[in-house]
């Protein structure tokens, strides 16, 4: 297989992981949502600039630390879960559209950013996609493995701006037509804290069950 070919199947599989409904999106579309483009769109750059530690620590090996000590890991996991679940039950029991939320509606830009970066490093899908498929795709008769790396993570992070963009630019369009209409808004915003809270239970789930 030569390097052209490798990257094409590299960027399959992560567009495969990304496109995946999970925390992530979870967030991406509850940010824009409730906070509109440009939450939507601090909440893209949070889980990119996470997405670059992931390859950082996939190609300097930390993965494995938490592969050897997956208890106190999985225990942090527990705690996004149920804050992620939180925001969801707060969709939920709002009597308004999503401009009634005015505790994830009124959260600042770096507020948004922190708290996607934090999804997404708690996410155990990417770390067992860094553990079992990116090293992979480091090959040394491709040359040096450090440029390599920079060339996935170029990947990963256009695929996840790419997809969670297009979310929320067409959630926060979507914002617009949904607070002039107010029963429907109320009816996606619920919709909304549903998948939230099934989001967070699949992955506490997954945590429990490796402590």
């Amino acid at each position: 297989m030569d390097y052209a070919t490798q990257l094409w199947l590299f960027f399959a599989l992560v567009f495969a992981v990304v496109i995946l409904p999970g925390l992530d999106m979870a967030f991406v579309l509850a940010s824009a949502l409730t906070g509109g483009r440009r939450s939507g769109l601090a909440a893209v750059a949070g889980l990119v600039a996470a997405g670059g530690c992931h390859v950082l620590a996939g190609a300097l090996g930390i993965g494995m630390l938490m592969k050897v000590m997956p208890a106190a890991f999985n225990a942090v996991l527990l705690v996004g879960a149920v804050y992620v679940a939180w925001i969801g039950w707060s969709l939920l029991r709002s009597r308004g559209g999503f401009g009634a939320v005015d505790d994830i509606a009124s959260r600042s830009l770096w507020a948004t950013f922190r708290q996607a970066a934090l999804t997404n490093l708690l996410n155990p899908k990417a770390y067992m996609f860094m553990l079992a498929v990116f090293p992979q795709f480091l090959r040394t008769e491709f040359g040096a493995i450090a440029p390599q790396a920079v060339v996935l993570g170029v990947i990963i992070a256009a695929t996840q701006a790419g997809v969670y963009g297009a979310i929320a630019l067409v959630a926060a369009d979507a914002r617009g037509w949904l607070q002039s209409r107010p029963a429907a808004g109320l009816v996606v915003n619920r919709g909304v804290g549903v998948v939230l809270i099934a989001a967070a239970a699949i992955t506490g789930l997954q945590g429990w069950r490796m402590l």
